[in-house]
């Protein structure tokens, strides 16, 4: 479990449209990582319209959005061009960035436990530190919340 002040885990992981994405290639930018269950569900599609509706404001802050989830790229490809997404989509198959932030927990829904992405955001500041983190994210305000965090680095 990771928490605010803490080093932020490094990751290098496949994105949609192919090549990768790594947390070594953004230092020295505010990066706005979160997690989230599975593309073009509802809760999961709100955030990521949300967070796309708002890049420019968060590009003009110097931040970069990457949202992260189990899904194959393929499916992230998908769900971008569906949806007209502009935030960075990364492919975590193997669930190494989502263990390596806590957001792999256990969940219930319709009284069955299972294992699952927990929605979650991570500011993570020019130098690779965890600023702010929100956990059990509910969407609706959340992307401005988060715009507002990033604005006050």
């Amino acid at each position: 479990m990771v928490s605010e002040g803490d080093v932020a885990p490094g990751f290098e992981l496949p994105r949609d449209g192919g090549g990768t994405v790594s947390l070594e290639e953004l230092k020295g930018k505010p990066v706005v990582l979160y997690f989230y269950p599975k593309d073009d569900t509802s809760g999961c599609t709100k955030e990521a319209v949300n967070f796309s509706a708002l890049a420019d404001e968060f590009a003009a802050a110097g931040a970069e959005i990457v949202g992260v989830s189990p899904d194959p790229v393929k499916s992230h490809d998908k769900f971008k061009a569906k949806h007209d997404l502009t935030v960075t989509l990364a492919s975590d198959e193997e669930k190494q960035a989502i263990q390596a932030y806590g957001v792999w927990v256990e969940k219930k829904m319709y009284g069955k436990t299972y294992m699952g992405v927990e929605r979650s955001t991570f500011l993570i500041d020019k130098d690779g530190k965890i600023a702010k983190t929100w956990r059990k994210v509910k969407v609706p305000g959340h992307a401005e919340a988060v715009l507002e965090a990033v604005k006050s680095l």
